[in-house]
């Protein structure tokens, strides 16, 4: 098998941690020969973990694009709406791509970007790490092996958990649409392409209904401050109380702040202080949504209820996929799925022992196939190439505009309508 080489862009919590990783572990299938980082110590600090020269370490994805082409693919991990410029500079100079998901915050984009890797010839992976899970993949194999008969309908719950929400979609980057993307997208659209893959049908109409109900000022308690740390009079009673939460998690305090757990422990406290992580979760400025459900029904008669909600104590899935046979449960974070079999009234249990890092597994089942997806010998689409995802993307706008325009919005003749646009635009870009 060859080596695959790579250069990464974003050096973040994705692209350094759970994808860079495989090269480490697994050096004769993948290498890093390249990096492109603004924030000098990220920089710094993937340089030598992957024992990369200072001449192959770039600020920008706008220096590293413009030298001669230096590795086979390039993997974009960076910020939801800084997908798209590098994805096309880079697939125009000959690099397939690993594609962090959302593919893009603008559904022309996404449209573009599954219309450019085929114009152009290039693979490109987008990281719906769900699918590469013990837990979804044994939830595939059973409905194939006919476990519960045809499936007539799905409840899929996204428990974001009370935690996440606050950490990424209040004080987090993920906190508005304009500077991420919306919650059903940046969240959710691992939970569209599990619908659609599991279904193994087309969505044909949609409807949303979901809100910011929480996390805003109206329901800042009496005697809470701007900031956690200025004297902040409710700490005992705030489950979402800064200094407790980032301090006893060392992890997620180097994540939001760059300080390691081995700074003084005022070094540490300042750090938050200055961070948008020190801000009380109902004085921030967020604007996405912090529950949602969606009504989904698909071509061949399967309806779906997706229902997201930040006010849970786990951060997981569960579902429940009712079938002509018989009924299957799944709850992710257990690593337990059940087939009730409506025949003998027995119910079967499966308990999977699952990694508890990087998406349960998803995260390295996806580098082990992407490996095999770029050798130049594979024969066959990727589970999760640009083209099968582009739909669960555009499911996910569909689902969108319905909870903020209302209505029923029909999917087939939306993802016409984005296809047609981005191709225009394409079209007249070319003939500039």
């Amino acid at each position: 098998m060859k080596t695959i080489t790579a250069v990464l862009i974003g050096a973040g919590g994705r692209g350094a941690t759970a994808y860079a990783p495989y090269a480490i572990e697994h050096p004769n299938e993948l290498k890093i020969v390249a990096v492109a980082e603004p924030d000098v110590e990220r920089r710094g600090k993937f340089m030598k973990q992957h024992g990369l020269p200072m001449e192959q370490c770039y600020e920008s994805w706008e220096e590293l694009v413009d030298k001669p082409k230096l590795a086979d693919v390039v993997m974009i991990c960076t910020q939801d709406q800084m997908h798209y410029a590098p994805a096309v500079a880079f697939m125009r100079k000959g690099y397939d791509l690993l594609l962090e998901k959302p593919m893009s915050n603008s559904e022309i984009e996404c449209a573009q970007l599954a219309l450019y890797a085929k114009q152009y010839g290039r693979k490109v992976a987008v990281c719906h790490v769900l699918r590469y899970t013990q837990f979804f993949r044994r939830i595939k194999k059973l409905i194939k092996d006919d476990a519960i008969g045809r499936i007539i309908s799905i409840q899929h719950n996204e428990n974001v958990g009370y935690w996440h929400q606050a950490l990424s979609y209040v004080r987090g980057p993920w906190r508005r649409k304009e500077l991420a993307s919306p919650m059903i997208l940046a969240k959710s659209c691992h939970d569209m392409d599990i619908l659609l893959w599991l279904t193994e049908s087309d969505c044909s109409k949609v409807a949303s209904f979901g809100s910011l109900s929480f996390f805003n000022s109206q329901n800042a308690p009496v005697g809470s401050t701007n900031n956690c740390l200025e004297g902040c009079e409710v700490e005992a009673e705030c489950p979402w109380y800064a200094p407790r939460y980032y301090m006893n998690n060392p992890k997620f305090l180097e994540w939001v702040t760059g300080v390691g757990d081995e700074a003084d422990y005022n070094v540490k406290l300042n750090a938050l202080r200055l961070s948008s992580h020190g801000r009380c979760v109902f004085r921030c400025d967020n604007d996405v949504v912090d529950h949602q459900v969606a009504i989904l029904n698909f071509k061949d008669g399967i309806t779906a209820t997706f229902n997201m909600c930040a006010f849970t104590k786990t951060c997981s899935r569960t579902l429940k996929i009712m079938g002509t046979k018989g009924e299957l449960r799944g709850d992710m974070d257990k690593g337990v799925i059940e087939i009730g079999d409506f025949l003998t009234e027995g119910v079967e249990t499966y308990s999977l022992k699952q990694d508890e890092d990087g998406h349960y597994g998803g995260d390295v089942s996806f580098m082990h196939d992407f490996v095999r997806f770029m050798q130049p010998d594979y024969e066959g689409e990727l589970n999760s190439s640009a083209g099968i995802s582009l739909q669960s993307h555009l499911m996910a706008f569909a689902i969108e505009k319905s909870r903020t325009e209302g209505g029923i919005v029909d999917v087939e003749e939306y993802i016409e309508g984005i296809v047609r646009e981005a191709t225009e635009k394409i079209n007249d870009r070319e003939m500039e």
